[in-house]
């Protein structure tokens, strides 16, 4: 099986990220990512019921343990068909040629990838049994904030976790480890939310809110009204609210990235690419007035992740060039 393949046609802003680390970083990042992206293909596939697609994401992670060939053959042979990509169908076809990739990292390494699929697995688990089922006639909106902030953890705080474990033992990083690893999960949040905001529209025509119904009723709004594009100008105080929240935490990066010794070009471009890609989603969900719209599909252009990578050599020599673009880009939020 080709990792670098199935990376390269599965996520294309991640695959320039991880082709730019430490070849001591790629095995690990890539493997972790990919059984991720195994799991998501359960909680997304349309070719079973939500409540067995909930049976297989509750045991994934112990699947990754136990390694268990007629259970993952098991597993590959009830979501065969469930997507018309043909390099996710290629990764359903080859977990344990993957597992056997992951027994090969070291042992930390491994326990670091276990612990972050667990993760996602929760957060895809919230998605299988809070939400209704993608057929069901009106959207289920969370009830709270924190229930919004605990998934964004889990699905992009733990990754973002994962990534500074991993940089942490490969760097020589002067902040405390604790103080490094919660910064890396602040700007995973930032990361997860901003794909909440920009996914909007597709989330509420398969059952799922996860703005908070607290929020949505300070608007005078109910989950169900979020299915009329023709309320986006009602929404936009909870839009405004969740993109302060996101660039708070994407502020992080401003402390995060100085620490990464300038000796290791690759690490800091992986790093700094999808924060300033995140503030540059951020603006367009921003200035997007008809975000309910499905018609509407938010993303940034190929144009601002090529001229992003085209003054890097910049980046990576300057902190403070860094931290001044990264300010520049986030004040255009407010």
């Amino acid at each position: 099986m080709d990792i670098e393949t199935l990376l390269k046609n599965t996520s294309r802003s991640l695959y320039l990220s991880v082709r730019a680390l430490p070849r001591s970083m790629r095995p690990a990042f890539g493997i972790a990512y990919l059984l991720c992206r195994y799991a998501d293909t359960i909680a997304d596939t349309p070719v079973l019921p939500s409540s067995r697609r909930l049976y297989w994401i509750e045991r994934f992670p112990h699947l990754l343990l136990e390694q268990d060939p007629a259970e993952a053959a098991r597993l590959a042979q009830e979501i065969s068909g469930g997507t018309e990509n043909p390099y996710e169908a290629e990764l359903v076809k080859n977990l344990m040629p993957c597992l056997e990739l992951l027994n090969n990292i070291s042992s930390e390494q491994r326990e670091n990838i276990t612990d972050v699929v667990y993760a996602v697995c929760e957060g895809m688990k919230t998605d299988l049994s809070f939400f209704p089922n993608e057929s069901a006639p009106e959207p289920k909106a969370f009830d709270t904030p924190a229930e919004l902030e605990r998934y964004c953890r889990l699905m992009g705080g733990k990754p973002g976790l994962f990534w500074s474990r991993l940089i942490y033992g490969t760097a020589d990083i002067h902040m405390p480890e604790e103080e490094f690893y919660e910064l890396g999960q602040h700007i995973g949040d930032a990361l997860q939310i901003v794909n909440i905001l920009r996914d909007l529209p597709k989330d509420l025509r398969i059952g799922r809110c996860y703005f908070p119904r607290t929020d949505l009723e300070k608007a005078g709004l109910t989950a169900a009204e979020l299915l009329d594009s023709a309320n986006s100008a009602r929404f936009e105080p909870v839009k405004r609210k969740w993109i302060a929240w996101g660039l708070a935490n994407l502020k992080s990066g401003k402390k995060y990235f100085p620490q990464l010794p300038k000796s290791q070009p690759g690490q800091r471009a992986a790093v700094a690419w999808p924060i300033l890609w995140t503030a540059d989603t951020f603006f367009k969900v921003y200035r997007e007035p008809d975000i309910l719209n499905p018609a509407k599909r938010v993303k940034i252009s190929r144009s601002v992740i090529y001229s992003t990578m085209l003054v890097t050599p910049l980046l990576l020599a300057s902190n403070t060039l860094f931290c001044n673009w990264l300010d520049k880009k986030l004040r255009k939020c407010k």
